[in-house]
């Protein structure tokens, strides 16, 4: 394929483009909200996916998202100190906090509910393993456990566990949600990314989770969020407003998907709400912004590009032909206006936390 000129870099969106108006089981990132790039390469097709294939490509996701699983963690370990004093502001290396209409909440009282000493961790759908070691270093007196689906994607975990000098306090286990759950016993924390969505009963996995929690813990879901962004609208090549039309097709992706979940329950996807209904207290919601503006890293730009290829795969027969093109285009290392040569690709998203507390 034939090179092609940029636009310069004065003719690029100055700001990076701007977030649109508008989690089986694992932490991954696809193109979109309820875990699209940036928020998670999502783990599902409207077909089945080899999960052990995807290892790669899902570690290296939640790795560019370390910001965020940094400044959750570090959210997460606030709302856990006996002593904290609950906030929805602040500014990590990489994430700042969003929030809606009106001025920004200021400080909070200091918990109500003092909780133990974090002594053990579930990460419910780990996939590889990286918010998992994370949350290790984040309670550094916990024994942290990452449940999966995939044990493919376990050995990544432990791989990655002994690699970091964690082997000793992150382990594994194997099992489908919810009922897979038994055999752990009770926790002080409970993380869950981007995989409550692929349980039929979104409302009952999280009442599970909930029956998991010690006294005073907390269980936290990331679902939701923003639509990732990568690129200007008007790239130079093809039609603009690709991201936007890429948008609707994961959208009608994960409605397929959600349809074709066994026993599938359809309910409004307000997770305060479910977490209330599991009768935990003390509900907090934070979203986390992702950003990391142009030039993206050259690992950035190779993980855009594996997303994007993976679009082609799974969508090749609803694009029109002149998106399919350009979707070409922006894979192909060898074309000058190739996502993996472009001086404007960024990545911007924003991923949504949500929390509450078992009883003391």
């Amino acid at each position: 394929m034939s090179n092609h000129e940029l636009p310069s870099n004065d003719e690029r969106l100055g700001s990076h483009g701007q977030l649109a108006n508008h989690e089986r089981l694992g932490n991954h990132e696809r193109l979109g909200n309820h875990g699209h790039l940036g928020n998670h390469v999502h783990r599902h097709d409207v077909t089945d996916l080899d999960w052990a294939e995807m290892g790669p490509l899902l570690e290296r996701g939640a790795e560019i998202q370390t910001p965020f699983f940094e400044a959750a963690s570090g959210w997460l370990r606030e709302l856990l100190t006996d002593a904290a004093v609950v906030t929805d502001t602040g500014v990590a290396a990489g994430v700042d906090a969003s929030f809606g209409p009106g001025p920004a909440p200021g400080p909070a009282s200091p918990s109500r509910d003092a909780a133990p000493a974090v002594s053990r961790v579930l990460d419910v759908g780990s996939g590889p393993g990286v918010t998992a070691c994370l949350l290790a270093r984040a309670f550094p007196d916990a024994e942290v456990v990452a449940v999966d689906a995939t044990e493919a994607l376990l050995e990544r975990a432990r791989d990655r566990a002994d690699r970091l000098g964690l082997g000793d306090r992150v382990r594994t286990h194997l099992a489908e949600l919810p009922g897979g759950l038994d055999a752990l016993g009770g926790a002080d924390l409970i993380w869950s990314s981007k995989a409550l969505h692929h349980v039929g009963d979104q409302r009952g996995a999280v009442a599970a989770l909930a029956g998991h929690l010690r006294p005073g813990g907390l269980l936290a879901v990331s679902e939701g969020g923003l639509t990732a962004r990568f690129l200007p609208r008007d790239i130079g090549i093809g039609r603009p407003g690709l991201q936007s039309r890429l948008d609707a097709l994961w959208e009608e992706g994960f409605t397929e998907m959600r349809a074709a979940v066994p026993d599938a329950v359809a309910a409004v996807e307000d997770w305060p709400a479910f977490l209330a209904d599991a009768d935990l207290r003390t509900p907090r919601t934070r979203s986390f912004l992702l950003d990391l503006p142009a030039p993206l890293s050259a690992d950035g730009r190779e993980y855009v590009r594996a997303t994007l290829l993976r679009g082609i795969e799974m969508f090749r027969d609803r694009l029109d032909e002149e998106d399919l093109m350009t979707l070409t285009r922006l894979t192909d290392p060898e074309d000058a206006a190739g996502i993996t040569r472009r001086p404007d690709a960024f990545l911007l998203s924003a991923q949504t936390v949500h929390t509450a507390r078992a009883r003391s």
